[in-house]
């Protein structure tokens, strides 16, 4: 039975991957007040290494972005390769490939990567540095992904479901945009076939089809049975708003698309849960939390 320790402790990924993985033999460390040379590494066979700064946020310095997305991971990897792990997991994100405004869609795992934050860059550095590390003893798997959503979930979907409870209008109608996303079971999925295969390389992880903002709110208003009415901003709004909040426009009317065929021929997997589901199975869990 393999061993599995999760560099970052309570995380969202991490709560729900020991809550749904079918690897049993799982703990977690937290490493904000430890350094990488005193993790206790013994009979250990893979990392996962959650561990990171996920969000944008102006407040945060570039050097905390570079220290714990790019330095810290490289640490921790070069400690478990010495320690004799065989298998270091790195959970990365398609923010690599850079922002909503690129042309070319659908990108792929062998598509240029353009990060233009220091939370995409950042990323993609540790990603590079890690390459290095790989070798016939020391599996690296990279794994990129969209929003993932499900238990629990925080930050950008919890934002857009809050939003839909409080208010039965909104203006996001008619959106023709293509984003994907990630429900938590399928990443978990996807990851357990990973180690199965001890599968090196990069792949990109995410439910099957791609939807826009307007069916996305109206899956969660479905699930959450909440009526609500939608209607479109005028277009010279959007052109406004995409100029000058472009990080938010480009969430709601920006397109994302990617795919990942290369990654499930790889590995030749499925993700078991399509976006319906996954939304009706996040919803329901978020329900019984308010029940309890």
């Amino acid at each position: 039975m393999n061993k599995i320790l999760i560099t970052g402790a309570q995380s969202f990924i991490g709560t729900n991957f020991i809550r749904y993985s079918k690897n049993r033999d799982i703990r977690e460390i937290s490493i904000y007040n430890i350094t990488p040379d005193t993790i206790d590494f013994r009979n250990i066979d893979i990392v996962l290494h959650l561990a990171a700064i996920v969000h944008i946020n102006r407040n945060i310095r570039k050097e905390d972005y570079y220290r714990i997305n790019r330095d810290l991971v490289i640490e921790v990897a070069r400690y478990a390769k010495s320690a004799g792990v065989k298998h270091f997991i790195f959970l990365s994100t398609v923010k690599v490939y850079g922002t909503f405004s690129q042309d070319v869609y659908p990108l792929n795992e062998e598509s240029s990567c353009n990060p233009v934050d220091y939370y995409g860059k950042s990323k993609y550095e540790a990603e590079q540095e890690l390459r290095t590390l790989s070798d016939s003893n020391f599996t690296v798997s990279i794994i990129r992904t969209p929003i993932v959503y499900g238990d629990d979930v925080k930050a950008n979907m919890s934002k857009l479901i809050k939003l839909i409870k409080k208010f039965s209008v909104l203006p996001l109608a008619k959106i023709d945009n293509k984003r994907n996303y990630t429900y938590i079971e399928n990443l978990t999925g996807f990851i357990d076939r990973i180690i199965d295969l001890k599968a090196p390389g990069t792949f990109i992880v995410m439910d099957d089809h791609a939807i826009s903002t307007t069916n996305l709110v109206n899956l969660l208003s479905k699930s959450l049975g909440k009526k609500i009415i939608l209607f479109r901003l005028p277009k010279i709004i959007i052109k406004l708003g995409t100029i000058f909040l472009p990080e938010l426009f480009g969430r709601l009317y920006g397109s994302f698309e990617l795919d990942n065929s290369i990654t499930k021929k790889i590995l030749d997997f499925k993700p078991p849960f399509s976006t319906d589901e996954g939304i009706r199975r996040m919803i329901e869990s978020y329900k019984n939390q308010l029940i309890n």
